[in-house]
């Protein structure tokens, strides 16, 4: 079966939902580990925002016994891309542990066969090649070169599991009740444009970083061909591919605070870069110019996690809403303030995100605590 077999028709007759999909992100900032009941009935509460067609959840801290490999979990749509994947696997990797996901029956549409593997890269790679950029190129041949495989999830101590049904179904499908994790991020999805498929559900991953997306990018084309030119290779139909590994390139490679990808991702108008001081407008300046094709062009909120760090961002004239609140060590990132407060009723500190403006969430002791205190001041 192909790719386009697995697409499915938009039962709303392909009407658009400019306010659809529904994003969610849930995070101790002391770093403990919970369960998916409280992520899963947040964006539950959402339902209305998909329809159906794609759902999914990133989950971080989830292999503590192999937090030292890197979790791929990859899709197939036929057995031959699984024999070509192998081959793959086994020239890049050594591969400690492998097996078929864990799942369950439940309400989700053609579901393809979906592998975990626990691998490490081989030493006797290139001297100049990351164990990161071992896993990204492999990562890339697997979604280009086998035709009907794609790798969904490759980071280390977390994992992404997704496909087509409502997140509630996802979560059931994949047996989520039996893990827990320190961050969830979640998304329930209502395509517009791109196409329902288990692929080109959210969350997006590229190693550990992962963005779950409400909206829809117009500067898809030209965000994808300055990706391009870095290795990246877009596979999965879905406007949203680009904003994953856009953050890989900015704060893994070229090692930008989130503070700076923020101006690139959702960069100020020129008319207010002009009416800003001089040392500003200068910096800013030189971030459009150098990173003009990753400006992301159309109306989004986005969620983005890694190990340690929750990232809440809107584009400049907050055309996809997103609220935020803390409750004691907790910090919470949705589309609505009514599904935070199903979970967590009584909040200490509850705001609407500011235009182009990050909310940070990160852990570890006083420097969460610290964070905390600074994002309730700031907004």
């Amino acid at each position: 079966m192909n790719t386009d077999d697995r697409l499915i028709v938009n039962p709303f007759n392909h009407d658009k939902d400019f306010a659809g999909c529904s994003i969610f992100g849930m995070m101790s900032l002391e770093g403990k580990r919970f369960g998916s009941k409280d992520p899963v009935r947040a964006i539950s509460n959402m339902h209305e925002r998909s329809n159906g067609l794609g759902g999914g959840f990133a989950v971080y801290g989830i292999y503590p016994d192999f937090k030292d490999y890197y979790a791929l979990h990859i899709m197939y749509l036929s057995k031959d891309a699984k024999q070509r994947t192998d081959k793959i696997l086994a020239s890049c990797f050594n591969i400690i542990y492998d097996e078929e996901l864990q799942t369950k029956p439940a309400n989700v549409v053609d579901p393809p066969v979906i592998w975990r593997y626990f691998v490490e890269p081989r030493k006797n790679r290139p001297k100049d090649q990351s164990p990161d950029d071992c896993v990204l190129d492999a990562v890339m041949r697997i979604n280009t070169e086998t035709g009907k495989a794609f790798v969904f999830s490759s980071g280390k101590d977390m994992g992404v599991f997704k496909g087509v049904g409502f997140p509630e179904d996802i979560a059931d499908y994949f047996c989520l009740e039996d893990y827990t994790g320190y961050l969830w991020s979640c998304h329930g999805r209502f395509p517009t444009n791109t196409p329902g498929w288990w692929g080109g559900a959210h969350p997006f991953n590229i190693l550990d970083w992962t963005v779950v997306h409400n909206g829809e990018l117009s500067s898809y084309g030209i965000n994808r061909r300055y990706l391009e030119m870095y290795g990246y290779k877009c596979t999965l139909q879905t406007d949203t591919e680009v904003l994953a590994y856009a953050v890989d390139l900015l704060m893994r490679k070229q090692r930008l605070p989130i503070e700076i990808v923020s101006q690139v991702l959702a960069s100020p108008f020129w008319a207010e870069i002009d009416q800003m001081e001089p040392k500003k407008r200068l910096v800013l300046k030189a971030l459009r110019q150098t990173y003009g094709s990753l400006l992301m062009n159309g109306p989004f909120s986005i969620i983005v996690a890694h190990h340690g760090e929750m990232i809440g961002l809107t584009d400049r004239i907050k055309l996809r809403p997103m609220m935020a609140a803390t409750k004691g060590s907790m910090l919470y990132l949705s589309s609505e303030e009514a599904s935070i407060r199903l979970v967590s009723p009584a909040l200490d500190k509850v705001w609407s995100a500011r235009g182009g403006e990050p909310i940070i969430g990160r852990i570890g002791g006083k420097q969460a605590v610290e964070n905390q205190a600074k994002l309730e001041v700031e907004q």
